[in-house]
């Protein structure tokens, strides 16, 4: 049964389990065997629930679509009542949940069985999982290198086969930034589209949605199906209405021809490795051949303004969270408390005035607006997912001179001086130079997704990233689904740490 996890998706796993072909106890067993085999190595896996894992696959109804399928929830929002929710962060080593996030209750009513927490970068703000709490998560295609984040450890966790599919977040990138860097598929969904509660209405000003990665497009959809149809009555925004089934969409197919557009220009005007450039040429190649209508254009909205009022908001939220770690600590947060990153961009939010923050989410709005507009004449806008390849473990750790920035904005509170200067435009360049695609649809609320078309000569997986107008998840699995046939399409059998 070694292979199973490679050889199934989460959806098949189901079906077999429901004909009484496989036993759940037999699926938990074999994930926790998987864990304890390539964790050492990976270090995608940060809390084991094996017990309780299977304490409950014992117990099982066999119902819904995923009945006894294990699965690893991501630590950020996906709560589970009882169990360790740390943020990947040090400062909240003995935090428990109080209750139950909808997300892992609609999961756990659809069948899965939670085997435990994954990697996560501290508070998830990082596009590489390095957090000093826990040590690096490494990809399993060459261990030297991330990843990304900061859904990383599930990334790393779905692509070596220690399950089918995992929890994931995705406030800027964190979804489909893994995805690309593990030859996974990753959908970041509608803003609204899936659970938040209910601790809360919003997360990130609504840039932040929670879904999965997976090795199939339709473990995705089927998913999306579940977690779509919860009742939440916390959340703050609502996606534009689907009728129908996603599962459904994925086998039906595309009935038109396309109008897709593309761009390998990075919107900081900064550079983009030739892989990432190759990867979505090479689709565009793949998709004129399918007979659709692929034109270079780039999408009508100031790169450069959308990149400053997303770390503008990335700034306030750290400020917050600072805020609320005090109330977890009972006593003013210090630099000490945290990583030296997380503090500083934390200062720097507490520095950000109201008025500020208020024009960045006006930014968004624009940019939405122009988006649609461009939507009228482009089904979809394709880039690269990111602008250079896969960073090696601890290359992008701070280096003396930033240490010392840190130590001066906490010594001498000077953070409201940086902030009129350049510094906080440096900041936004060095921040997002190697992800500067994927913020775009956490700030308009469209959907977008990552799939695995292009490996390098080296043998790594590269995403192509995938854009659609809001509400539009049905096109992207469409077109997904098709592409998955594709001989392009990464085979995740020949992983080397999963052999």
């Amino acid at each position: 049964m070694g292979s199973l996890f490679r050889d199934y998706d989460a959806t098949g796993l189901g079906e077999l389990v429901r004909k009484r072909e496989l036993k759940p106890r037999e699926l938990v067993e074999l994930s926790v065997s998987e864990i304890e085999r390539l964790n050492p190595v990976l270090g995608a896996v940060t809390h084991k629930m094996y017990e309780q894992a299977l304490e409950q696959a014992d117990h099982h109804s066999l119902e819904g679509p995923f009945a006894g399928v294990p699965m690893l929830l991501k630590d950020m929002y996906q709560d589970v009542k009882g169990e360790p929710m740390t943020y990947g962060s040090g400062a909240y080593r003995g935090h428990r949940a109080e209750q139950d996030s909808i997300y892992a209750a609609e999961l756990r009513k659809a069948g899965m069985v939670f085997v435990g927490y994954t990697n996560v970068p501290e508070f998830a703000l990082m596009a590489v999982t390095e957090p000093k709490q826990y040590g690096p998560a490494r990809n399993p295609w060459n261990t030297n290198v991330t990843p990304g984040g900061s859904s990383g450890g599930s990334a790393a966790a779905v692509a070596s086969g220690m399950v089918p599919v995992a929890g994931a977040s995705d406030g800027g990138g964190s979804i489909r930034i893994p995805a690309s860097y593990c030859g996974l598929f990753g959908l970041k969904p509608t803003r609204g589209r899936t659970p938040v509660g209910p601790q809360a209405g919003r997360h990130w000003q609504g840039a932040s949605v929670s879904h999965v990665l997976s090795r199939t497009v339709r473990d995705s959809a089927a998913i999306l199906d579940c977690l779509a149809s919860a009742r939440d009555t916390t959340r703050a925004f609502l996606s534009p209405s689907f009728a129908g089934q996603y599962s459904d969409v994925v086998g039906r197919g595309l009935n038109k021809r396309l109008r897709i557009a593309y761009s390998i220009q990075s919107p900081l005007d900064t550079e983009v490795d030739e892989d990432c450039r190759q990867a979505v040429l090479q689709t565009a190649r793949v998709l004129e051949s399918m007979g659709h209508d692929v034109v270079e254009q780039t999408a009508p909205v100031d790169g450069r303004q959308i990149a400053k009022s997303y770390i503008t908001m990335y700034f306030g939220e750290i400020g917050a969270e600072l805020q609320g770690l005090e109330r977890i600590l009972g006593r003013k947060a210090n630099r000490h408390d945290v990583e030296p990153t997380t503090w500083l961009l934390g200062t720097l939010g507490k520095a950000t005035s109201a008025a500020d923050f208020v024009m960045s989410l006006n930014e968004w709005d624009k940019a939405a607006m122009q988006m649609e507009t461009f939507h009228e004449t482009y089904d979809l806008y394709i880039t690269p997912t990111t602008a250079m390849r896969q960073a090696k473990i601890g290359e992008l750790e701070l280096k003396f001179a930033e240490k010392a920035l840190v130590s001066m904005v906490d010594k001498f509170g000077i953070a409201k001086i940086l902030q009129k200067t350049g510094v906080v435009d440096t900041l936004v360049e060095t921040s997002l130079r190697r992800t500067p695609f994927t913020q775009l649809a956490n700030l308009t609320g469209q959907p977008a997704m990552s799939v695995p078309m292009y490996q390098t000569a080296d043998g790594l997986p590269l995403g192509v990233h995938v854009i659609a107008a809001r509400g539009r998840e049905d096109l992207l699995y469409q077109l997904a689904a098709e592409l998955e046939q594709r001989p392009e399409w990464t085979d995740l059998t020949k992983v080397p740490t999963a052999n």
